[in-house]
């Protein structure tokens, strides 16, 4: 268990967790809080919806969480929020593809110049703590030159070891549209700054991540906006068919790997890790659709609408190396970790509807 999380004896040096107020980042914090570390967190509170997320930590960790408002673009910002950490954990990030699209420029700047901050800030610092990245499968581009086929259920390689496993961090990278091209050079950096100037890093290629705290929207966190819209009888649009195939991933479970990758950081130092829910936790979004109506009792009317740019039709995460090298346990199955999603947003709805409505979160 690495230093920011252990509980008792001497006081330790805090974790920065930058996105600390986001749908990961916040329960990442909790659970280092929660085993007795101590966290900073950066977050300029620019999703709407996140300040909940600061107000839960508040409450019920007030003597270990300290929160910065500022923005990763700042330097002198992320510089002084990097003093005496001990592990940062860079969650900080502009989410969606559509808005990268909208504005590729923001979308550069937060990405790439924001890693490019936490690096530089980390590097120079007194005792340079270790950097945990937090990447995307969209490094990887469409997967267009994966042949597929379409089943019942949704998209499947023609490759047998490809279906069987998914894709492995051995795939050469490939950016598509703006967010791929800002979140791929930040992951490329965070890998350089080891081997150029020996900073202990590691990414991590996450996949679809889902779960409590997360108030998806149409355009990020694709299974949290299902649920709300099953539980707020709204309509949904699916962009594509429905048939395109994720792994997907409970947060507590993500969760688990970036401790992990932070106890032994000293082993896996410059390598990059594919994260999500692996091959027993693949599902299309007509199954995801078809599961939380049948544990909502309620319908969800939908409409199909044209694919949109960089959406991989088939993506599935080879977990075997972060499953070896991190020691990670088996996952939630993704039904199980779909009805703590819902009873979570449920539950938020009755607390605090106003909000559950705005959703933005994550």
């Amino acid at each position: 268990m690495s230093a920011e999380h252990r509980g008792g004896g001497a006081p330790r040096a805090p974790a920065l967790v930058t996105g600390g107020a986001g749908f990961i980042g916040s329960n990442l914090v909790d659970r280092i809080a929660r085993d007795g570390g101590r966290v900073r967190v950066l977050d300029s509170l620019a999703r709407p919806g996140v300040e909940m997320n600061v107000d839960w930590l508040r409450r019920r960790h007030p003597e270990r969480v300290e929160v910065v408002i500022a923005d990763v673009r700042d330097m002198s910002a992320v510089t002084a929020a990097m003093r005496d950490v001990s592990t940062v954990y860079h969650m900080a990030g502009q989410t969606a593809v559509t808005t990268s699209l909208a504005d590729p420029r923001a979308d550069f700047e937060v990405n790439a110049l924001g890693t490019i901050n936490v690096l530089e800030a980390a590097r120079q610092s007194s005792r340079p703590p270790a950097v945990i990245f937090a990447s995307t499968n969209k490094v990887y581009g469409d997967l267009g030159g994966v042949e597929l086929v379409q089943e019942p259920d949704g998209y499947a390689p023609v490759d047998a070891a490809l279906r069987r496993f998914g894709v492995d961090e051995n795939r050469p990278v490939d950016f598509h549209t703006p967010y791929g091209c800002s979140k791929g050079a930040a992951d490329q950096y965070v890998l350089d700054y080891s081997r150029s100037f020996g900073l202990p890093t590691a990414v991590l290629r996450m996949s679809c991540i889902y779960g409590p705290r997360q108030l998806g929207t149409e355009d990020q966190g694709w299974v949290a906006h299902f649920a709300r819209s099953a539980l707020e009888g709204s309509p949904l649009t699916i962009y594509g068919d429905g048939l395109q195939v994720r792994d997907v991933l409970h947060v507590g479970d993500a969760v688990e790997a970036y401790l992990a990758a932070a106890d032994r950081i000293d082993a896996i130092s410059g390598r990059a890790f594919n994260l999500g829910g692996g091959p027993e936790n693949v599902v299309s979004l007509r199954a995801v659709m078809a599961a939380i109506i049948e544990l909502t009792g309620r319908p969800i009317a939908s409409e199909l609408a044209p694919w949109r740019a960089g959406d991989q039709r088939y993506y599935v995460s080879d977990t075997r190396r972060a499953a070896e090298e991190l020691g990670l346990p088996r996952p939630r199955h993704w039904r199980d970790g779909l009805g703590d999603l819902i009873a979570w947003l449920s539950s938020l709805r009755r607390e605090a509807p106003a909000l559950a409505v705005a959703g933005g979160a994550a």
